[in-house]
């Protein structure tokens, strides 16, 4: 089978990178990054996705939006991860997948128009502290239409007009933020291109959409694996150039063989990742039967080498990549927070043993 990004595909990716660096490039997110009291969440910013049709990509065109798949999402996840940019689009894409896939025809009225016009912002609350990516782990439980529990690392919770979260029986429930009972206590974090908060349900009125978590956190996984080895190539690509130019005892120190070895190895994995990744998204889009294998192995291998090639850029820039002033930071600790998010290299390894020993 023979597998490839379509020509509109690449241009959408290039599309999206061009005007990311034309209208948002690294002032822009210093300015987010540095304004620790603010939102995270950039009005112009917004605006663009709603106009580019970012935010419309898998809405259904009966709903306004332009009914393509979830690689197209894909390829705009690698360019945001590619320029480490903030704001929720990622949480409102999946929070329109759940209630694409899970919703009735008349939730999918009510909610997908107003996605795909960026007239609202959706957050994903699926997950309790501790708990793993799977039913299990669920952060709520449900009693009469409502919902009680405390979601944990939920972005954009401060700016969401709604959540979504789940039931231990793998049912996904929609939760708007005005409805009693719902709290959201914002919380630190190592990464400043994302606001993350604790929510908490006590009694608040659900409506529900559907008994399909797997396939929405099947959806997250890649991704959050796509804006990881956007991460990664776009370090790799920036500490390769920079020790072109970098010299020590008269010679630029990429010339040096131990440096050499470790950026080939380097690249290697991150193609390897970008392939697994792109492919992880090719695959739940046509039904491949080793789709849950290929999600499993998308996010695991992303997962490292973006923690991989962050590091090595930290590194190999010598004193510089360990300033505030260089960008390097803003990579590497959204790599380390994406890490873990959604399942991190270990846990995903774990699944994948489970089922090729089935």
């Amino acid at each position: 089978m023979y597998f490839a990004l379509t020509d509109e595909q690449r241009d959408l990716g290039r599309t999206v990178r061009d005007y990311l660096a034309d209208r948002f490039g690294p002032e822009q997110v210093r300015a987010v990054y540095e304004d620790a009291a603010g939102d995270g969440h950039p009005a112009e910013l917004w605006k663009a996705c709603a106009e580019q049709g970012w935010l419309a990509v898998t809405v259904p065109e009966q709903y306004d939006g332009l009914g393509l798949g979830l690689l197209d999402l894909a390829v705009i996840a690698r360019a945001w991860g590619a320029s480490t940019i903030p704001g929720p689009w990622l949480p409102t894409v999946l929070g329109g997948e759940a209630i694409r896939i899970a919703g009735s025809p008349e939730q999918q009225a009510e909610w997908l128009p107003k996605v795909a016009a960026g007239e609202v912002v959706l957050s994903i609350a699926t997950r309790r502290e501790g708990g793993d990516w799977t039913a299990a782990g669920a952060a709520c439980t449900e009693s009469g239409g409502t919902l009680s529990g405390t979601a944990a690392q939920v972005e954009y919770a401060a700016v969401a007009d709604a959540f979504v979260t789940a039931t231990a029986d793998g049912r996904l429930w929609l939760v708007e933020a005005a409805a009693p009972g719902v709290t959201v206590v914002r919380t630190g974090g190592l990464d400043r291109t994302t606001r993350l908060a604790t929510v908490t349900f006590a009694d608040s009125p659900a409506t529900l959409l559907g008994d399909d978590l797997d396939s929405l956190y099947g959806a997250a996984m890649v991704l959050t694996a796509n804006d990881l080895v956007g991460i990664a190539r776009s370090a790799l690509t920036r500490t390769v150039a920079y020790d072109k130019e970098r010299e020590q005892f008269g010679r630029p120190v990429g010339s040096f063989q131990a440096i050499k070895h470790a950026l080939a190895d380097l690249h290697v994995a991150v193609s390897m990742a970008e392939h697994g990744a792109l492919y992880a998204a090719y695959a739940l889009d046509s039904g491949q039967p080793d789709a849950v294998q290929a999600v499993h192995v998308a996010k695991s291998k992303a997962s490292d080498v973006a923690r991989d090639a962050t590091a090595a850029m930290i590194q190999y820039l010598g004193g510089i990549g360990y300033t505030w002033e260089h960008d390097a930071h803003f990579a590497f600790k959204r790599a380390k927070r994406e890490e873990y998010a959604y399942g991190d290299g270990a846990w995903h390894k774990e699944k994948l043993a489970q089922l090729l020993l089935a």
